[in-house]
């Protein structure tokens, strides 16, 4: 019985859903990362002459763009995390209060989902016995481990992958030549987010090739839009 519930556990664990709390929050990360710190570097060096500047402006947006998305995140998933206990806190006091009540809604709601009326009253009263509190948090509120809020575990992902996407075009402008800056910040950022994207695609088990068309395309226009500002005001350090 104990080998039959792990191999559930660890069939039910290679699910791509399982997966959708942290890939989400990691490649938005990477992907803000990446994006906005080259964006940065390619607008100012759109209107430098010079690279200190350029590596100031990018290692700036670096760092206060990993501590925003970190705190960002937090601060959403926390409040998701206090409507969750609310509805749960309120649950608990309605199934002291109403019992019966609560047992004929969580019967309906199985009834809705395909049951005959007799097997959803039977289903919910099992279910009511071994674990009513969870019964209701699962199919009345839609509460589970998959969808449930961990503002410590967003934060953390978002901000590290902020953080590693952001080093990456930080480095090329430590290290590539200055006279094609813009477009060498173009070109890796493009190519750091297509791999990228691929990466999330194959981990989520979605469609490699829209990743990659629908993360070329945006990249593009905000990296593009980003420079086309940079040579309007055409502010020239140095």
């Amino acid at each position: 019985m104990v080998e039959k519930t792990e191999e559930l556990d660890n069939y039910l664990a290679n699910h791509y859903i399982h997966r959708s709390n942290w890939l989400r929050a990691a490649v938005l990360g990477a992907n803000d990362g990446i994006l906005s710190t080259a964006s940065i570097a390619i607008g100012v060096a759109a209107a430098s002459d010079i690279r200190e500047p350029i590596i100031l402006a990018t290692l700036a947006g670096l760092v206060a763009g990993a501590l925003s998305m970190a705190a960002g995140e937090y601060v959403s998933v926390s409040s998701q995390t206090d409507v969750e206990k609310a509805d749960i806190d309120r649950e608990k006091q309605e199934l002291i209060e109403m019992p019966e009540v609560e047992l004929k809604r969580l019967a309906e709601i199985y009834e809705k989902r395909g049951l005959k009326k007799e097997t959803a009253l039977i289903v919910a009263k099992e279910l009511t016995e071994n674990d009513a509190l969870g019964a209701h948090i699962r199919d009345e509120l839609g509460i589970n481990e998959i969808s449930q809020a961990k503002p410590m575990q967003a934060a953390f992902a978002s901000g590290t992958a902020f953080t590693v996407g952001g080093i990456l075009p930080f480095l090329v402008t430590l290290f590539l030549p200055l006279r094609s800056m813009e477009y060498s910040l173009y070109g890796f950022a493009l190519f750091f987010l297509i791999i990228l994207g691929a990466l999330a695609a194959k981990t989520g088990g979605s469609s490699i090739v829209k990743a990659i068309v629908r993360i070329t395309f945006w990249g593009t226009v905000a990296m593009g839009l980003t420079a086309v500002v940079g040579h309007l005001f055409n502010v020239h350090v140095g």
